[in-house]
């Protein structure tokens, strides 16, 4: 006797699934069903149509659909910075180091309402290029960030700007460490909710950085993580002052230092990670820390040891690093990667493809879920999975023709090449038409309020 087809949410048919599973597995002309959020089934697309009686269906005959993108370092408060640096490096030399005299100085200057239109263009902008999942790194009234990301139906990890010292840090972003505290466990609890599997949008605790927060804070976040059951997102060796200021109060390198205070573990989301020694990278992977590499900024400051820490079996994802850098587009900054990594790792001792484009694209998909601690939820097209993921249209002439589908999503489809995109099993994006919110709408709001924002920018800055 033949099945019954089942009932489902979703029937996505026709595309070529590129699944990112542990085998890599590519499914030409495939299906994916969808029912209340998750991926029910995967297969050919003549079997998805004989099992299935879909609600909705969507034809993706001709495209290739791959995982949601997952940015593991976001700053959703410099998303209207866009450009903005330059543009003043080219009247006056600009301070160093920027984060310091720049980035935290323009997140002073943002109302909640700046931070709520900040994270619509922010969100928007990351559906338009296949980003499915950003874990906020820390910025400004983050309850603003979760507003917005509900709004846009963008799955999201949110966290406060913590630092209790800096005399050259504005007031408005320097919180006592009992302000400090109390503020982040506020804001992981109103967020952080594990009876409600469902909700797109989490929170962690955050702390800036090293040199901005006194050990007080970084002992009790310690524990913090534990009791609330989160991660706690930070920067860490991401600069040559970072490293001497460790040198100059502990003895110590900044993952040394972390470590004899117990700090490091698998609770720790360390972004950028770039200036580690040997040693630091053997902490990290006894400890179980996780990376965010932020390609498009880092190569500036030095090479990440990607190599050395995907050998070692350390979590890394792909981090875009906010709009300060210029693109959010996870694709463009895994070809900058590739590229930079091959030069620095591979070509000097005549080694190919070190990491390969592919592998770049592992650690955008897959890669940036275990680093979040959502492998078993998101990263890849497999059953039980949250459905999130993205549909690219090959027949534009700038990735014609395709011979491999796992070349042309690693290789040669950047951002523009998203048409679709669909998150937690509902399409947010369809043929390059953002269905959650009005763009035209946004655009108006973005040209009305942003003049204002950096007028109070400049003058502070000046």
């Amino acid at each position: 006797m033949p099945e019954v087809p089942q009932p489902v949410d979703l029937l996505v048919t026709g595309a070529d699934l590129v699944t990112m599973d542990t085998l890599r597995s590519v499914i030409s002309r495939g299906a994916v069903a969808i029912d209340q959020g998750r991926i029910r089934w995967i297969g050919p697309e003549q079997d998805g149509a004989d099992r299935f009686f879909p609600r909705e269906t969507l034809n993706a005959s001709g495209r290739i659909g791959l995982p949601g993108l997952i940015d593991t370092h976001f700053h959703t408060g410099q998303q209207l910075l866009r450009g903005k640096l330059i543009q003043l490096s080219r009247r006056r030399q600009l301070r160093i180091p920027i984060w310091r005299n720049y980035l935290i100085p323009f997140e002073s200057i943002l109302t909640p309402d700046d931070v709520y239109l900040s994270g619509l263009v922010a969100y928007s902008n990351m559906l338009r290029v296949g980003t499915t999942c950003f874990a906020e790194g820390g910025g400004p009234h983050p309850d603003e960030m979760g507003r917005a990301a509900e709004e846009v139906g963008i799955r999201g990890i949110l966290a406060l700007s913590t630092l209790d010292m800096g005399d050259d840090i504005p007031a408005s972003m320097r919180l006592t460490t009992r302000q400090a505290i109390d503020q982040n466990v506020a804001l992981v609890r109103r967020w952080h909710r594990p009876e409600e599997p469902d909700r797109l949008v989490d929170a962690w605790l955050a702390l800036r950085q090293l040199i901005v927060c006194s050990q007080e804070l970084w002992e009790t976040f310690r524990d913090l993580a534990t009791a609330l059951d989160v991660r706690v997102h930070t920067h860490l060796a991401e600069g040559t002052y970072e490293v001497d200021y460790a040198a100059e109060h502990w003895s110590k390198r900044p993952a040394e230092h972390l470590e004899s205070i117990g700090f490091l573990g698998p609770r720790m989301h360390a972004a950028h990670s770039i200036l580690l020694s040997d040693e630091e990278l053997d902490l990290y992977a006894k400890r179980g820390v996780t990376v965010a590499h932020c390609p498009i900024g880092n190569f500036i400051i030095g090479p990440p040891k990607i190599p050395q820490m995907l050998r070692l079996g350390i979590p890394v994802g792909l981090g875009s690093d906010g709009a300060a850098n210029g693109s959010i587009d996870l694709f463009r900054a895994m070809h900058v990667s590739q590229v930079a990594l091959q030069s620095h790792f591979g070509t000097p001792w005549h080694v190919r493809a070190v990491p390969s484009a592919e592998d770049l694209l592992a650690i955008a998909t897959i890669g940036g879920a275990k680093a979040l601690g959502l492998g078993a939820e998101l990263g890849s097209l497999e059953v039980g999975k949250r459905a999130d993921l993205l549909l690219i249209n090959p027949t534009r002439l700038d990735v014609q023709p395709v011979y491999d589908p796992m070349f042309t999503a690693a290789r040669a489809a950047t951002g523009s090449d998203v048409e679709t995109v669909i998150v937690a099993g509902r399409i947010a994006m369809k043929d390059g038409h953002i269905l959650t919110i009005d763009e035209e709408r946004l655009r108006a709001r973005l040209d009305r309020q942003w003049p204002a924002i950096m007028d109070r920018f400049e003058r502070l800055v000046a």
